[in-house]
């Protein structure tokens, strides 16, 4: 079985290196908000060329805190609108409720996949006070189209880069540096992931970044100064050490993900299997290769039958989530569309070249 994504031997590369940073992390006797998680900061601010970037639990943490933060700034108040693709994953809806502001939902361009700037024009109201752009899938969204419309409009632009660690626009800015503020997950599946949950928010702004970092411990100033109600949501020091072990890896893995994809895209010929609009392969980083195929179930069938293993990201669109109700009644056809037929093939930095050979052999064969 050719498994979607084997973690452990992606993790197995840098075992020798994990166990002396596990060693130093035991020896240090600081164990929340040490040295590891101060230095994997800094590395990750200057590999996004970020001036900040702030450590805390996870995705949904990072995109919740900066909403939060602005909210606090008084930038934005609760019952603001963000628009935020309809055809992403729920944290990205879930992190704009929890900070009291509401979700717009907007189409996305069924051949990117990305958040459709059209769309997005149409939806702004005087309620809108932000965007939520997601590089979904790892490639990055039009960010000059959104820019521009951001700026007449007088909006802030959140990226949701939890999908695209690394990748990078064509004027050689990275994702984390396209806004005005950007959230991380290093959940253990990502580009760069931990072993364990984790994220982070990366931004230019001195002021949210100091606010951000109050809130993820308690809202503290200084030790046992609390000055408003904030959470417990810190990068574990242990997961800081490893990322910062993975992060010396992740521009290469980057290039390998691209160099399986491009062969996906030229030798994958079969007229059932749509594959993803070809484009700058350094603003995408692949975190998933998605495909659609109309009778979806028939084809993850057949994959089986072949040893190969299939995923969904993601079967149900957030407006049809019991979780989110409220929203049901809407209707976005090319986001149902979408998450009625996408499938993620395999891609990971240790497939090897067999491997992607026989899915292209079996996949030309369906």
């Amino acid at each position: 079985m050719i498994k979607f994504l084997d973690l452990h031997k992606i993790n197995a590369r840098f075992e020798k290196a994990f166990q002396l940073k596990f060693q130093e992390f035991l020896n240090s006797g600081h164990y929340i908000l040490g040295q590891g998680v101060a230095k994997f900061e800094t590395e990750f601010a200057t590999f996004c060329g970020t001036t900040h970037c702030i450590g805390v639990g996870n995705g949904l943490d990072a995109i919740t805190l900066i909403f939060k933060s602005y909210i606090a700034l008084g930038k934005l108040k609760k019952g603001d609108e963000v628009l935020v693709p309809a055809n992403t994953f729920i944290a990205s809806v879930l992190g704009v409720i929890q900070a009291g502001l509401i979700p717009v939902f907007v189409e996305p361009d069924i051949n990117t996949y990305n958040i459709s700037v059209s769309e997005l024009k149409q939806k702004i109201s005087s309620k809108t006070k932000a965007v939520l752009v997601v590089h979904l899938y790892g490639q990055l969204a039009n960010m000059d189209a959104i820019k521009k419309l951001a700026t007449q409009n007088n909006l802030l632009i959140i990226e949701d880069a939890a999908q695209a660690h690394g990748a990078r626009y064509y004027d050689g800015r990275k994702s984390g540096n396209l806004g005005d503020a950007a959230a991380f997950s290093f959940y253990p599946s990502k580009n760069l992931g931990a072993l364990g949950d984790g994220g982070a928010v990366t931004t230019n702004d001195a002021v949210l970044a100091e606010m951000i970092m109050k809130f993820r411990n308690y809202g503290t100033s200084s030790k046992y100064v609390n000055d408003f109600l904030g959470c417990n949501s810190r990068l574990d020091e242990i997961q800081a050490h490893f990322l910062s072990v993975k992060l010396r890896q992740l521009d290469a893995d980057n290039v390998y993900r691209q160099k399986i994809a491009n062969r996906y895209l030229s030798k994958l010929k079969n007229h059932k299997i749509v594959l993803p609009l070809e484009t700058d392969l350094k603003s995408h980083v692949f975190h998933l290769f998605v495909v659609r195929v109309d009778h979806r179930e028939h084809f993850i069938s057949f994959t089986k039958k072949h040893n190969i293993e299939i995923l969904i990201h993601y079967p149900i669109p957030p407006h049809r989530q019991r979780a989110l109700s409220s929203f049901s009644a809407l209707e976005l056809p090319i986001t149902e569309r979408i998450h009625d037929t996408v499938v993620s093939l395999p891609i990971s930095p240790v497939m090897d070249d067999q491997e992607v050979d026989y899915i292209i052999n079996v996949l030309n064969g369906y």
